[in-house]
């Protein structure tokens, strides 16, 4: 189904121009004009988000539930034309896009029943005790209030999921927050018919306009506007992290620091025990050249490195094998097929690393690549643990045990670390949990991080630089509690309590 964006952003429930265009650089198709972003609109919508909080963020969970599944169906009605400009835009292919608005509406439908059930307020109460000796307690009430207007930076990677209505945005309306998203210029198009879903759920369901607003593209100025604007009270942010690092410490720099709950990449090691090698390397070896090389390898649980013990040439073969059948794939935008040519040449000029699998990239066609490095040498060489973007592998050979154990704890933050192991492995394996659990979110074992799952139990983050609040989650229902903040209230009738105590 064709479809011509209109090129506009959304604020405060009106499509609105600027001056300067940009145009899209599509993967194959048409490109097409959008109005550029501009610090003035970003004070619009801000302004008119703060307006919106005043009943919005005194809304009850019913209220919120239904505007969540307004979105939802608004989204599904528009399928056709999102997966027509989104395959055109990014290069994904189609069941790639459905799956992904699947997983897009199933969360918003997923937060509206969350919010009903009330578990994500932590409601407490410790009645009044008036004869407690020396002292009287007073009755305190506790729950958990939304913060106020959210900034949502668009990710590349994920069009629909976490981009225009994904995670950040989607947590932040159950919490009662309303929200600015500054879109992506990788994918434009869909940004746009998105927020035309949101738009039209808002009219649906009697929203107030400015608890939802967009603004296309635009430079730098406009994201430091957004992070630094006064009436912004959290920023949710999926991307590089230079990019991510830069917007973190502008929040913090801010008269009023406020919370950047960053998504800033992670290489999601896999440790290799024993006996699980002697038993089913080739296996993992082509179950992880699957997993490394899905979506171009453009997913941030990537598995790019594997840690083994000696004895693992059947895992590296069959993983070399599976990568080099595997075909061409389109990256997302140029710039990120530069920074992949750019990573591949970083590892193959290393002069401690041999080269299994090279040639990574014609344009944005990216092919899988493969290399290996003895730990002693990744370990006394830090820029060996940085993420390249794209479908590469590092194996990283260790020579015992004691040296595996020194590979964990040398690690940065990551959002997974996985085990392989049979049950022969157990006492291994129960050495390394410690080490490894101080270091990601997610620990799996016998499988791969490229797939999370958005459910109750869900952490999708992780020690710096996974993210910049360990205690947090992007993915899941827990990440709700982002965007909400706890408050007492002592001696407080009933009549001037919150809806939803």
């Amino acid at each position: 189904m064709s479809f011509t964006p209109h090129g506009k952003h959304l604020i405060a429930g009106a499509w609105v121009g600027s001056d300067q265009t940009f145009a899209s650089d599509p993967a194959h198709g048409p490109a097409h004009e959008f109005s550029v972003g501009t610090p003035a609109l970003v004070d619009q919508a801000c302004a008119a988000a703060e307006d919106a909080f005043a009943s919005y963020g005194y809304s009850d969970a019913a209220t919120r539930a239904a505007f969540l599944n307004a979105i939802a169906d608004e989204i599904d009605a528009r399928a056709q034309i999102i997966t027509g400009i989104g395959t055109q835009e990014t290069g994904l292919p189609e069941a790639r896009l459905q799956g992904e608005r699947g997983r897009t509406t199933g969360q918003l439908r997923l937060f509206a029943e969350h919010i009903l059930k009330g578990d994500c307020l932590d409601r407490r109460h410790d009645p009044a005790l008036p004869d407690r000796a020396p002292l009287p307690r007073p009755d305190l009430k506790l729950v958990q209030r939304p913060i106020g207007p959210v900034a949502v930076f668009g990710a590349s990677n994920f069009p629909l999921a976490f981009s225009v209505a994904g995670g950040d945005t989607a947590a932040a309306l159950a919490a009662g927050c309303p929200v600015v998203v500054k879109g992506h210029s990788a994918h434009p198009g869909t940004g746009e018919i998105v927020a035309e879903a949101i738009h039209a759920a808002i009219a649906r369901t009697g929203m107030p306009a400015g608890v939802f607003s967009l603004i296309q593209g635009g430079k730098r100025d406009v994201g430091t506007a957004l992070v630094q604007h006064p009436l912004i009270r959290a920023v949710g942010f999926t991307g590089s992290l230079a990019g991510g690092r830069a917007l973190f410490d502008l929040c913090a720099a801010r008269p009023e620091p406020i919370p950047f709950f960053g998504e800033l990449g992670s290489v999601n090691p896999m440790f290799l025990l024993p006996e699980a090698i002697a038993a089913r390397g080739a296996e993992i070896g082509a179950g992880w050249a699957g997993s490394l090389a899905m979506g171009a390898g453009q997913f941030c649980t990537n598995p790019g490195i594997a840690v083994v013990l000696p004895g693992a040439d059947a895992f590296v073969a069959a993983a070399e094998a599976a990568l080099r059948e595997t075909a061409a794939q389109t990256m997302l935008t140029e710039g990120i097929a530069a920074a992949y040519r750019d990573g591949v040449a970083r590892l193959a000029a290393h002069p401690q690393t041999s080269e299994l699998l090279g040639a990574p990239c014609d344009g944005r066609e990216a092919h899988p690549c493969l290399y290996r490095v003895a730990a002693r040498d990744w370990l006394a060489d830090h820029t060996l643990q940085e993420e390249v973007f794209g479908p590469l592998g590092l194996v990283v050979e260790a020579q015992d045990a004691a040296e595996m154990a020194r590979i964990a704890r040398s690690l940065q933050g990551q959002l997974t670390c996985t085990l392989h192991m049979e049950d022969g492995d157990t006492d291994h394996a129960r050495s390394l949990v410690p080490l490894l659990e101080r270091k990601a979110g997610r620990m799996l074992v016998n499988g791969f991080p490229t797939g999370v799952e958005v459910a109750d139990s869900m952490v999708h983050g992780g020690p710096y630089p996974a993210s910049t609040n360990f205690g947090a989650t992007s993915v899941g229902t827990l990440s709700i509690r982002r965007f909400l903040r706890p408050v007492c209230y002592q001696n407080m009738p009933d009549a001037l309590l919150p809806a939803d105590y």
